[in-house]
């Protein structure tokens, strides 16, 4: 006997959606934009003794940043976000554990700060690993809206590390590491 495919992935499909609960009304509007503060988007743990290369004990850096969002009526925006991130361990570095925090930040768009969670991630290098990349998500932030005439277009979802204030000038300067002369 032959089974038409196209058949089978059809009636699969209407069984799926009739048992979902999903809304399918398009959103009132766009997601919210959503993207990192560049002074805060790389983190760099010296040991104390200089900005030479072989004094880094950790590093990282968010390399992308996607956000999923949901709302419809006057139902606040309820968003997923995805984080990229890329670690690493310097020669410096005396374990192979580092926690790094960051925050997710939501805002006005170009104004105050509404809300701002930090986030910790421990992250462990094997023997040898100096090189680490890992995706995280969050899985619901809560966004409220006055009314259904308030779009996603009005919030913006920024991500940065948690910096030190001497992390965070070392970013805003630009600052690159010395190779020590031999």
């Amino acid at each position: 006997m032959r089974l038409n495919v196209s058949s089978a992935l059809f009636g699969s499909v209407l069984f799926l959606t009739g048992c979902s609960t999903f809304d399918s009304r398009p959103n009132q509007g766009p997601c919210p934009a959503v993207g990192t503060i560049y002074e805060a988007q790389r983190l760099v743990e010296l040991n104390g003794e200089g900005e030479q290369y072989n004094n880094i004990e950790f590093t990282g850096e968010i390399n992308g940043a996607r956000l999923y969002c949901r709302y419809v009526e006057d139902n606040p925006i309820e968003a997923q976000l995805e984080l990229d991130f890329a670690f690493g361990k310097g020669d410096a570095a005396m374990s192979n554990s580092y926690t790094y925090n960051f925050f997710v930040a939501v805002t006005r768009t170009n104004r105050a700060v509404m809300d701002k969670q930090v986030y910790p991630i421990e992250v462990t290098f094997r023997n040898g690993e100096i090189v680490k990349t890992q995706t995280e998500t969050i899985e619901r932030i809560v966004i409220p809206r006055a009314d259904e005439t308030i779009s996603g277009a009005n919030f913006e979802v920024l991500v940065g590390f948690e910096l030190t204030d001497e992390q965070l000038e070392f970013n805003e300067l630009g600052r690159r590491f010395l190779l020590q002369s031999q």
